[in-house]
């Protein structure tokens, strides 16, 4: 089987070829395309990708790697193609968070002004990738891990229907991280989750026929043994009768997390710039040194992945076993395996509500369990949200959707109202400063322009 990774040049790649690496199964992934832009990026990752294969003691071959910025050729003969592009580059990102906190407000990659920035890049062109797809390899199914995932995902669900499926790795991280600390096996547990893409809660943990959650939330020592339990405190997680999702932190601890942003030296953004920069650039002189150069860069990555929000909540250091079992990259085997070999899984996805969550229309895509199989990724039946949840998600999805409408419509308006509508943006006024100075300031919103 063939996969296309559409933003092949980009650092996390790896993660995913590593994975594909340990897949021992009959039918697996033969063939890895990298499309990228970027020629350089393209190298120094193919670098890598070829390190890793002659470092890995597998009895079978491991898969060929081609490299090519041309995206037709990518997508021809493609089984699945793998979304992951980042629009304007880690400079948006950087500009994203530079504006918003300049204006005393959160600016983080996914959540509020910078998401909505983020979003509006990527849109049009996710949109162009996604009528591509259809053109050029339309019994592809493609897997989108481009943020903000949901969004992009519902973006292109009108070219590819149910054939582009969303992923993300932050909601199997915390069932898994639940499960462990309430001493049940993740493998055999059911997690009621429920909420948009990093807008999301374990309302429940059922293992035996029985929901364990209610015995965690009463522990303290279980709480505080994982990442969202430290986060978020055993005391609120109690009164909230659920664990959200880390993203949530944003929203609940908004005032503190924004001061402890502004009191840094450099934002998350233009840490990865200088960090990846240096990589790519160091990679280009001394390629026989990629892994190694690579490895070294993603635990420093990894480590301080959150840092605000750990200061925030006098959390600590992150604990490797909240790294542990893989990320997105084994969320994307494991729904390629069950479509391709009918192998019937159960995974936390970005798909169509389908009438799941009474507070959305059928459309609306949503983060909540699913069955994948060789049709593809049906939702299950779940508890509902509560109102506070409903309403979070009611609000956040409008400002979804207000992105999706000013990107395919090139509506200055729409944007306004998205940035207006977000729930951590408090002025109509101080909207319309982020949209001025986001369009002047980003070539990519250059249709925005009034």
């Amino acid at each position: 089987m063939r996969l296309t990774i559409l933003g092949g040049g980009g650092f996390r790649v790896p993660l995913v070829y590593h994975a594909l690496l340990g897949d021992r199964g009959a039918g697996r992934i033969t063939e890895v395309v990298l499309y990228d832009t970027d020629r350089t990026r393209l190298g120094a990752i193919g670098a890598v990708l070829r390190q890793q294969a002659a470092t890995t003691d597998h009895p079978l071959p491991p898969p060929v790697v081609t490299e090519t910025t041309d995206l037709d050729e990518a997508l021809r003969g493609a089984d699945f193609i793998f979304s992951a592009i980042r629009v304007g580059g880690l400079e948006g990102r950087t500009i994203d968070e530079r504006v918003a906190l300049g204006l005393d407000v959160l600016g983080q990659e996914t959540v509020g002004a910078g998401g909505i920035a983020y979003g509006l890049r990527t849109l049009p062109v996710a949109v162009r990738i996604a009528q591509r797809i259809a053109a050029v390899a339309p019994e592809a199914w493609t897997i989108n891990f481009t943020n903000p995932a949901g969004m992009v995902t519902e973006a292109m669900i009108p070219v590819l229907g149910d054939r582009v499926i969303g992923i993300c790795d932050s909601p199997s991280g915390l069932g898994r991280r639940a499960a462990l600390a309430a001493g049940v096996d993740p493998s055999t547990a059911f997690y009621d989750y429920a909420g948009l893409n990093h807008l999301g809660w374990l309302r429940g943990l059922r293992s035996g026929g029985v929901d364990r959650l209610p015995d965690l939330l009463q522990s303290d020592d279980a709480l505080s043994s994982f990442e969202e339990g430290r986060l978020f405190s055993p005391d609120w997680l109690r009164s909230i009768g659920s664990i959200p999702n880390e993203y949530l932190h944003y929203y609940y601890f908004a005032r503190e997390t924004l001061a402890a942003v502004q009191a840094v030296r450099q934002t998350r953004g233009t840490f990865l710039l200088e960090q990846q920069s240096a990589f790519y650039a160091e990679t280009g002189k001394h390629p026989e040194q990629a892994l190694e150069r690579w490895q070294k860069t993603r635990a420093e990555r990894e480590s301080t992945y959150g840092v605000e929000s750990r200061e925030v909540a006098d959390a600590g250091e992150r604990d490797e076993r909240d790294m542990e079992a893989g990320g997105y990259e084994q969320v994307a085997l494991s729904l390629m395996r069950a479509i391709a070999h009918n192998e019937r899984a159960s995974l936390i996805l970005n798909v169509r509500n389908r009438g799941v969550l009474h507070h959305l229309d059928d459309d609306a895509v949503v983060e909540i369990p699913c069955t994948v199989d060789a049709n593809g990724a049906l939702p299950v039946t779940v508890s509902q949200l509560t109102d506070h949840q409903a309403g979070l998600v009611c609000s956040v999805k409008a400002v979804e959707r207000s992105t999706i409408e000013a990107a395919t419509t090139s509506s200055r308006s729409a944007a306004l109202k998205a940035l207006a509508y977000h729930p951590l943006i408090d002025s109509v006024t101080v909207a319309r400063s982020l949209l001025d100075t986001y369009v002047e300031s980003l070539p990519d919103l250059a249709y925005l322009r009034a």
